[in-house]
């Protein structure tokens, strides 16, 4: 079960990969899958079963009695001499159970200048590094690379006293303190902000706002003066503040704290391997929005920077179909 679980791993760290998914079958095979570029590929000719789907719940620490309930655990492998964090998480449907084995520490550094070409999107993340207090939130659907956007970011902010409080933890790092959220410690989202306000951070990075209360402990972490940044589910950056009213935001605290937003799609390039779009309200944006509810000349739309990267050859056509009329 070891050798399959490290051809596993090869194959991952080969294509740059953070997560493998297992499907358990009803005929107890496991189809393995990895998302390269984008796009669900299933890996053949494994020989993975059932006994190896237990196995990775053994080594992750998981109870076998309680496969029907959703679980996570930890555990580490070695990959021709490289020390692999991974984090196994379960969950079963009426019928089938399903798994994913994620790369804790398989993300490559990458700078802010990296993550787009455009000068004036350069600037405006690399002017949240010098921030002192506000919400600054990044939204895009799953694997579109929030995550990676937001520890770049953090990443490059000099002489900060960084703080993140996660629920899971998504990438190791030495450069902060890093808090996961565990309910059945008693360790939630208020009590994780109140642990870490007593440290006085200058930065404080919430994983995900996933529900009301990972919202109201954003905001009101902002209120008191400090720098939050934060992920969210949605369709661009309008439609954020939408999201966030509906987890229970007022728009008037909304508008006290929130001081930019970007939304952000990824696709595979055709001159480069991965092409990130974003669209941006910075604060003087975010204020025009909440007075007068448009937006000004100068913001470009994400539908509008998909256009272009298209006209321009950047991304195919076919890549970008889902996201255009």
């Amino acid at each position: 079960m070891e050798d399959i679980l490290i051809l596993c791993l090869r194959i991952a760290l080969e294509y740059g990969v953070t997560d493998i998914h297992l499907d358990v079958r009803a005929d107890d095979q496991v189809e393995v899958s990895m998302r390269v570029r984008g796009k669900m590929c299933r890996v053949e000719n494994l020989g993975a079963d059932i006994r190896f789907f237990r196995y990775l719940l053994y080594r992750a620490d998981l109870d076998v009695s309680r496969i029907l309930q959703p679980q996570t655990g930890r555990f580490e492998a070695v990959v021709d001499g490289r020390k692999l964090s991974l984090r196994m998480a379960i969950i079963s449907g009426y019928r089938l159970a399903s798994g994913v084995l994620r790369i804790l520490n398989n993300h490559h550094t990458l700078r802010i200048d990296d993550l787009t070409d455009s000068p004036s999107q350069r600037s405006w993340m690399k002017h949240l590094c010098t921030v002192r207090d506000g919400l600054v939130l990044f939204s895009g659907p799953t694997g579109s690379g929030k995550t990676t956007t937001l520890y770049t970011i953090l990443n490059e902010a000099e002489n900060k006293k960084i703080f993140t409080l996660e629920d899971p933890v998504e990438v190791y790092s030495e450069r902060y303190v890093q808090l996961q959220i565990n309910e059945r410690q008693n360790f939630g989202y208020a009590e994780g902000i109140k642990q870490l306000m007593r440290h006085d951070p200058d930065i404080i990075m919430i994983g995900e706002i996933r529900d009301d209360t990972a919202a109201e402990m954003a905001v009101r972490c902002a209120l008191t003066g400090h720098l939050v940044l934060s992920t969210i589910h949605a369709s661009d950056c309008s439609g954020t503040i939408e999201r966030m009213k509906d987890l229970g935001v007022s728009e008037s605290q909304l508008r006290e704290v929130l001081t930019g937003m970007s939304c952000q799609r990824l696709y595979p390039g055709i001159k480069k391997e991965t092409v990130c779009l974003y669209e941006i309200m910075d604060a003087q944006e975010v204020t025009l929005y909440f007075n007068e509810h448009r937006h000004s000349g100068n913001f470009i739309s994400l539908r509008r920077r998909i256009e272009a990267a298209v006209k321009e050859g950047t991304i195919a056509p076919e890549e970008a179909a889902a996201d255009l009329p």
